[in-house]
Formats: structure tokens, sequence, C-alpha cells
């Protein structure tokens, strides 16, 4: 099973676009956990490690849901949506994980995926200049975002729930990602969280901001 809690290293947008990338399934709420918890057992779940993440940056941008973009260990990550199964569930594409300064080239490729323009007349940028540039732009909103992930499977379906911080704001996570939508679609149903709207965090993350 691959571990979604794995070290991040950085990755070119050649070595990311060999991924694989898996579909997910996330909802966002209050009592999230304890329904996921009473569940859990019952599905045969198999403890995978719990862990509270080093404090994430992500950047909204009021033109797309689409593109996730985050620094997380000092790394720019970018993923962008693929594609909708037929169960609704998204696809996100990674597409590199960037070491500071991230050169311009590569920025205002990212940039570009966010759907805004952006003066880049250096050469490269650290993250404190490249958010900067985000704090000072009209269509993006950078939020802090921490995490207490508590990892898991059900017949092979990476599983989590979690605890999640917006600017300081507290709500509860779950989601099932993998390339097995019909077993993704077993394990959903099984946890209890199927009728729930699926919610990624760039969409969560705006609801709670204000955005």
């Amino acid at each position: 099973m691959v571990d979604t809690l794995a070290k991040n290293v950085p990755t070119s947008a050649a070595d990311a676009a060999k991924i694989a990338p898996r579909a997910e399934f996330r909802v966002f709420g209050h009592g999230v956990i304890d329904i996921v918890r009473k569940t859990m057992w019952d599905a045969s779940a198999v403890l995978f490690k719990a862990r509270r993440m080093p404090a994430e940056t992500y950047f909204l941008s009021r033109h797309t849901d689409e593109a996730n973009v985050k620094v997380r260990d000092g790394l720019l990550d970018i993923k962008t949506k693929v594609g909708t199964t037929p169960q609704g569930y998204e696809i996100f594409q990674p597409r590199g994980k960037f070491q500071f300064p991230v050169n311009a080239e590569e920025l205002r490729e990212i940039v570009r995926h966010l759907k805004v323009t952006m003066d880049l007349d250096r050469d490269s940028y650290t993250f404190d200049q490249f958010l900067g540039l985000a704090r000072a732009h009209p269509d993006l909103v950078p939020v802090t975002v921490e995490k207490m992930r508590y990892g898991f499977s059900v017949n092979g379906i990476i599983c989590e729930y979690a605890e999640v911080w917006f600017n300081g704001a507290l709500v509860e996570s779950a989601c099932c990602e993998s390339e097995d939508h019909e077993g993704m679609s077993k394990a959903i149903e099984v946890l209890g969280i199927g009728g729930m709207p699926n919610t990624n965090y760039l969409r969560a993350a705006k609801r709670v901001v204000g955005l």
C-alpha cells in the first residue's frame, strides 16, 4: 500500500507526470471522526499510522478549485484535477514538488494553473517572496493549514480521518483514495460517509475563510 504520509521529497515535473493519479473522496464537517471511528472496526480496518503534519500554506485562487498548490517542508507542491470518476470521485495528477528558491519558469507554470496573472521579474523566488506576491494579489489567498492525520486501510483502500485547522479554525475530515474506484465505493459506504458531499481541501478552505 502507498504510504500517503511518507517523507516529502522534491519531484520534477517530468517525474511527477509518471505517477499514476488516485481518485479521492473526501468529506469535511463536525462529528465526522466519531462516525468513522464507530464504523472502521466493522469494516476490518487495518491501522496504518498517525502523524501531526508540519504546517502547510495553501494558495487559494478565486478562479479555480482544480489546482491544489501548497508549500510543505520547504517544497512547492502542485496537483491539478484531471478527471472525475463516474461515481463523482476527483482525480488529481501530481505536477511536481519544487525546492525553494523556485525558478521563475516553474513558478509561471504553477501560477498559470491557478488561473491568475503575476509579474515575475526575478530568476527565482524564495518562499517568502512568493508568499508576499500571493498576499498582495487580489485573486489569491494564502491559508495556513495544520493537520493531525490518522491513517488506515479498508480492504486495501487507503483511508484516513483527520483534524484539520484552516487559519486556526478546526474542522474534521475523512477520506478514501485509490485507483480501485469500485473498492473505494465499498469502503466509503461501510465507513458511513457516502451520504456526505465530496469536498476537496480547496473548497473546504474557501468555505472556512469566506472566499
